[in-house]
């Protein structure tokens, strides 16, 4: 009897920190690959992040969650361009190529990839709510709803969030970035 195929997730304790002058890069991987890919650049010395994300599959009557590249097919690489040997990173099994602007390797803009490793919870998925919770009451900061006080009906994983604000005897509901809500205690 076979055991059904199980995914790992790293988690935020176990991404190890690239030296100073290192940069991200971007890679573009196989479809489906992102551990393999991963798991042959950590054996190299680099430093791979994958983002990652709760992902439903319906088949065959069948509901599955799991996780999921939140960039299916590509990948961010950590690496110091002048000092490592950035070129073997296209022949790592997974790894389709890193992006390239002419004879080098694409940095990724500073602060982006920093920004999804400190949005990583423990578990090794992004987490956008900002530590909302369902039912919770929430003041809404800006836009046409600004400092109005509403219910967090619910949060998606993409960081959007339907507050149920109280107007003329009913509760109307609104869709809107979770970063525009802070908690009310």
């Amino acid at each position: 009897m076979t055991s059904p195929k199980t995914t790992t997730v790293k988690t935020t304790s176990s991404l190890q920190r690239p030296g100073a002058a290192a940069r991200w890069y971007a890679a573009s991987v196989s479809p489906g690959k992102e551990d393999v890919a991963e798991r042959h650049l950590r054996l190299q010395g680099f430093h791979p992040f994958v983002p990652r994300c709760q992902k439903t599959i319906r088949h065959a009557r069948r509901v599955e969650t799991r996780p999921a590249a939140y960039f299916p097919g590509y990948m961010f690489i950590a690496f110091d361009v002048a000092q490592q040997r950035w070129r073997s990173v296209n022949g790592t099994f997974g790894v389709r190529s890193l992006i390239m602007q002419g004879e080098r390797p694409l940095p990724v803009p500073s602060g982006l990839v920093e920004l999804f490793i400190a949005l990583t919870g423990e578990d090794g998925l992004l987490d956008f709510s900002g530590g909302h919770t369902a039912g919770a009451s929430v003041r809404i900061l800006s836009g046409p709803f600004a400092e109005m006080i509403g219910r967090l009906d619910r949060l998606d994983p993409a960081g959007r969030a339907r507050v149920l604000v109280a107007i003329m005897d009913g509760e109307i509901p609104v869709d809107m970035d979770s970063r525009e809500l802070v908690a009310i205690a």
